[in-house]
């Protein structure tokens, strides 16, 4: 298997390139799994409320100001980074995260969805704000079976990245918001999208995924969504990375209008 650019740079750091999964190898340097660990266990605390919020931060600015060094370090990604630079420049960069849906799927007339202000990762306890877009689809008996194909909806990565925590065990009943999501970091942008209230999820920790490529099924897990007053939808969040290392959401509006189709 011929592995070019910075999937290839990744070898260095522990990728098992047969099966874009990273691994674990015998240097002392913490490889790219190591953060994937710490980001899942610093999420898992956050959510079960049994970290602060100040000492949460601390330990999620230390996980993304070393993955973005360890990420620059690589040669291959510093050759990456223009050719990608072209790309959002034509507008080629991202892809549209649900297969067979378009941009008149997403909440609203123009996106007024997404409400940022108000917005704190660390701190659960914080609720109002919805820094994210909605994607909806045609599910009328809400069993997470498109009406239009019979089949379930692929969620798709909007840009390529690591994949850096899932949840996959979320029940009915939970009062945990997002149900079964997935945190993937895009080393370019140096941001993290989320993607939730998944049915089935398809990828692994450590993984390295490419725009365009199945993530998982969109489905109704979450306190919320799955409630029946809500429609299936996707819950599309992302979070720049600030010189600080935390974390600011920006509105994806703008780049799902110019995200390529996904068939």
């Amino acid at each position: 298997m011929r592995v070019v650019g910075i999937v290839g740079a990744l070898l260095i750091g522990g990728l098992n390139a047969a099966s874009s999964q990273v691994v674990s190898n015998n240097s002392d340097e913490p490889t790219l799994y190591t953060y994937c660990q710490q980001f899942q266990t610093l999420y898992t605390q956050i959510r079960e409320q049994s970290v602060t919020p100040d000492s949460a931060r601390l330990q999620f600015s230390s996980i993304m100001n070393s993955l973005q060094a360890r990420f620059r370090s690589m040669e291959s990604y510093q050759q990456d980074s223009l050719q990608r630079d072209s790309l959002r420049r034509t507008g080629q960069y991202f892809s549209f995260p649900i297969r067979g849906y378009s941009t008149s799927a997403i909440g609203g007339t123009h996106g007024e969805g997404y409400k940022g202000t108000g917005f704190d990762l660390f701190d659960y306890n914080v609720r109002g704000s919805h820094p994210a877009q909605d994607i909806f689809i045609t599910d009328r008996n809400q069993d997470n079976i498109d009406d239009r194909t019979s089949k379930p909806v692929d969620i798709l990565a909007m840009s390529q990245g690591l994949v850096l925590a899932i949840e996959t065990d979320w029940k009915p009943g939970s009062e945990y918001r997002g149900g079964n999501w997935i945190w993937v970091y895009d080393p370019i942008l140096h941001g993290l999208f989320y993607y939730a209230h998944n049915s089935e999820v398809d990828v692994s920790p450590g993984q390295w995924v490419h725009a365009g490529e199945k993530l998982a099924e969109m489905g109704r897990s979450g306190f919320n969504a799955y409630k029946s007053r809500s429609p299936t939808h996707l819950h599309l969040m992302y979070l720049q990375i600030q010189p600080d290392g935390l974390p600011q959401p920006i509105n994806t509006y703008e780049w799902l209008l110019t995200a390529r189709p996904s068939k």
